[in-house]
Parts: C-alpha cells; structure tokens; sequence
C-alpha cells in the first residue's frame, strides 16, 4: 500500500480558471464562510446548500493550492474551504461504482485506512477521500480478515483500536482490487496528508 505521508505535491493540483484573478488582482480572499461537511455537501456560514445551480458552481471551481488549502474561486476572488473532516467525500453512485462529492468517477484507489471512529478513507488520484457514512456499511461488508473470512465486528473494532499509522489485520476487496487497511486516529489525517482543515488568512498571505 503506497504511505499515508503524501504530499498535496504528490497529487495532481486542480486549477480553476484563474483569468479573472489576472485582471483584479487585489480582490481580497474570503476565509469563514464557505465549508464542506463530511457527507460532501456544501455550507454557507453553517447552512447547507441546496440550490442546483449554485451546488454546481462550486464543484465546478473547488481547486487547491500546494499548501494543501482547498479553495473555490469565485471570479477574482479565492473563497477558502473549511473541511469538516476530509477535502474529498465519496459516496456511491446509482450503478454502484464510487464518486466524488462533485460528481468524478473514482477509477482508481491507492490505499485505504480506517480511524477509531470506524470511519473509512481511501486515497484516491485527488488526495484522501473520506467514505460518506451513508454508504459505510456497503464498503464495511467489502472487508476481510487475514483468513479471507468476511470482517466481523471483532476484527474491525480491532483495527479501529490499533496504533497510528500501523497496517491492520484487514484487507479491502473493492472491484477485483486487495487494499490493505492502515489504522489511523481522525486528529492525525491532516497531516499525513498534507491537507489543511481550516484555511487561516496569515498562513495563506505568509506562504505566497
């Protein structure tokens, strides 16, 4: 399994169109308002959004920069993204197969991991990806023990209890591909993978 320490370097950086910044370049950036929750669903200042278009909108523009901080671009303006767990939710789509929460098909998966929540996460292309818990139980039912057995609840409470970082006794089995499961503890998923949860102003002027 390839190491949880990636680098946002690492992953392919989506770059909106950035035309209008070039024209205006001294709009100011926006920080507190915009968040992602860990379902994949967009908030403005705490409430959830609804509106097609404007959900649209966002998934178009979500990009990130090489400090790891997710943004969407507003025009001139870079709206910075507070994430409630991961920069990328999957959920299941109406044929079965994983998506992201604005919409790519997941071709690939490169590692998987599960925190002392139970939660699952996997490394995708764009980063890691936190595992909508409305389709948790199908993706848990995707789990094996050493012996190839289907994960009962022992073993799964034990790779959830296990160190930080360390592999587990389980394997993903996802679409003909074997993943080995690593433990991870949530507080630390940030940092193995070189993401920031809450975009700060200094940090972001500091670093350009």
């Amino acid at each position: 399994m390839q190491r949880a320490e990636s680098t946002p370097a690492s992953a392919p950086l989506r770059t909106p169109d950035l035309s209008a910044m070039l024209r205006w370049p001294n709009v100011p950036a926006c920080y507190g308002w915009l968040g992602l929750d860990r379902r994949g669903r967009w908030r403005l200042r705490g409430e959830t959004l609804t509106h097609a278009g404007l959900v649209a909108f966002l998934d178009r523009q979500y990009g990130c920069d090489r400090q790891g901080n997710h943004f969407v671009q507003n025009g001139p303006q870079r709206v910075y993204v507070e994430l409630e767990y991961t920069p990328w939710v999957l959920r299941l789509g109406a044929t079965g197969e994983l998506e992201t929460h604005i919409g790519t098909p997941v071709d690939e998966i490169r590692g998987a991991a599960i925190d002392e929540q139970g939660n699952l996460l996997l490394e995708i292309p764009e980063g890691v990806a936190l595992l909508c818990d409305h389709d948790l139980a199908a993706l848990h039912g995707c789990l094996q023990r050493a012996d190839g057995m289907p994960a009962d609840d022992a073993s799964v409470l034990a790779a959830m209890c296990a160190g930080d970082g360390e592999a587990s006794a389980l394997t993903l089995c996802w679409r003909g591909q074997r993943l080995p499961v690593r433990s991870l503890r949530r507080a630390d998923v940030a940092r193995r993978y070189g993401f920031v949860a809450i975009p700060r102003a200094d940090d972001v002027e500091e670093r350009r």
